[in-house]
């Protein structure tokens, strides 16, 4: 794709998904710190703090931020899953990208987001159709559902490992 921020196209959402497509984004959730691992290995320093475009966050942020956006998306599931509609509270990714914890090795944020995962799959694996369906307010999109959070979210670690292997490709690494 010619627009570097959406390597593998922008979110969009299905309104009534079926099994099947629930099953396959539960899938790519499951798959991705594996794949967001397999995507920074062997790349040195210089290399995880190149921007993946102009004016964009460097492979490490990216990396750095994958976890706390997967974190916020699990609790907002099991506040979805145990309250009735209930509003969450949003984040300033960006600001949060630019705090200290996003300069530290990786293998950090990658091992947090394999622990994560080993949580949160499980739980996506054992909803019924009404809990996908059960609602909650985000601030900045309404009202939601689960169902909404599984594909952004699906959506989500492909996006940002796009990023990574889409800079990789660029510059031959």
């Amino acid at each position: 794709m010619d627009d570097l921020r959406y390597p593998i196209g922008k979110f969009t959402f299905v309104a009534e998904p079926t099994s099947d497509q629930r099953k396959a984004c539960i899938k790519s959730i499951a798959e991705a710190p594996s794949q967001l691992r397999a995507a920074v290995s062997g790349l040195s320093d210089p290399q995880l703090d190149t921007p993946y475009r102009p004016d964009g966050w460097t492979v490490r942020q990216v990396v750095h931020h994958v976890p706390d956006s997967h974190l916020n998306a699990y609790i907002r599931l099991k506040l979805a899953l145990t309250e009735r509609t209930p509003t969450i509270k949003p984040y300033d990714e960006d600001l949060w990208s630019r705090l200290p914890d996003t300069k530290i090795p990786v293998e950090v944020s990658l091992t947090l987001l394999e622990a994560l995962h080993q949580r949160w799959v499980p739980l996506l694996e054992a909803m019924s159709d009404a809990d996908f369906r059960r609602p909650f307010v985000h601030p900045e999109h309404g009202q939601v559902t689960n169902d909404w959070l599984l594909q952004l979210y699906a959506w989500h670690g492909r996006h940002h490992t796009g990023h990574v292997t889409s800079l990789r490709q660029r510059k031959g690494w």
